[in-house]
């Protein structure tokens, strides 16, 4: 089985966070890192080479020195650096079906931080063949809890497995949330709903966040689980209850040829104003 956690490396404060991130999995689960540093932008034209091959030597410099402090900081943990011009997203998705994470960070700093940022991260996590993880610019520690959200499709199926296991890894609890949105048209988005449609609606939920946890206890027995079921648009919802916690998870239906450019709507609203570090699961 691949124990490779492979790192999108950049010149960013966002990547240095992504680094220290995987550093502290690779070294709890003894997994072995790569970090991949990609020079984008090159056209072809005349006096490119040159400009290509300083990059990459700069690159290369940039990776060797996150190795060395990795080797000094942690040196049971195997790692390997590799530099290469092309496409960004690309040759991180490449990279993905030889992985069994992904980490790449991210310069959002959260709400009221300006519009949100992160194209190429979206664009990531849809194509890769493995799990993503992304890391936000802002300090996380303190936070407690992994919070996943649970709609009762196989992508939640295996967020909530992800989800689980670094929750019991870390010994955090686990708070499982089911989010169900009234019906709307534009002839009755003001409308009052039925009681009894509302109560059903909950209830509805409920059961599926039951069924999905179900079995959790017995393969997880000292697993604290917190459940919620809310009202309200799930991206807004996770998002909300993320902002405390020390990971979020959430699972992807991206496939087929459309994958590399088309993310889930909630999983892409939530990798758009990250809460907090979240991983995109398939």
């Amino acid at each position: 089985m691949n124990d490779t956690i492979t790192v999108g490396v950049t010149g960013a404060p966002a990547a240095d966070r992504a680094v220290d991130w995987a550093l502290s999995r690779a070294t709890a689960r003894s997994q072995r890192l790569e970090l991949v540093g990609v020079v984008g932008g090159a056209l072809g034209t005349v006096g490119e080479d040159a400009v290509v091959d300083d990059a990459l030597a700069a690159t290369r410099a940039m990776l060797d020195a996150h190795a060395e402090r990795i080797r000094a900081e942690a040196p049971s943990v195997p790692v390997s650096v590799r530099a290469e011009a092309g496409n960004p997203v690309h040759v991180l998705i490449e990279a993905s079906t030889r992985s069994a994470l992904l980490v790449i960070g991210s310069d959002y700093r959260g709400p009221g931080d300006g519009p949100a940022r992160g194209a190429h991260g979206v664009r990531i996590a849809a194509g890769a063949a493995c799990p993503v993880v992304v890391v936000p610019d802002f300090d996380t520690s303190g936070r407690s809890g992994v919070v996943v959200g649970i709609d009762g499709s196989d992508a939640s199926e295996h967020a909530l497995r992800f989800a689980a296991a670094e929750a019991d890894r870390l010994g955090e609890p686990l708070v499982a949330v089911s989010v169900w949105t009234p019906l709307t048209a534009p002839r009755n988005t003001l409308a009052v709903y039925p009681e009894l449609y509302l109560t059903n609606m909950q209830a509805a939920t409920e059961e599926t966040l039951a069924l999905a946890l179900a079995g959790i206890a017995t393969d997880y027995p000292d697993l604290v689980v917190e459940r919620r079921v809310e009202r309200g648009y799930p991206s807004q919802v996770i998002g909300d209850i993320a902002h405390d916690a020390r990971l979020a998870v959430v699972g992807t239906h991206g496939r087929g040829a459309l994958a590399r450019f088309l993310l889930g709507s909630i999983s892409q609203e939530i990798l758009g104003r990250l809460p907090t570090v979240t991983a995109v699961v398939r």
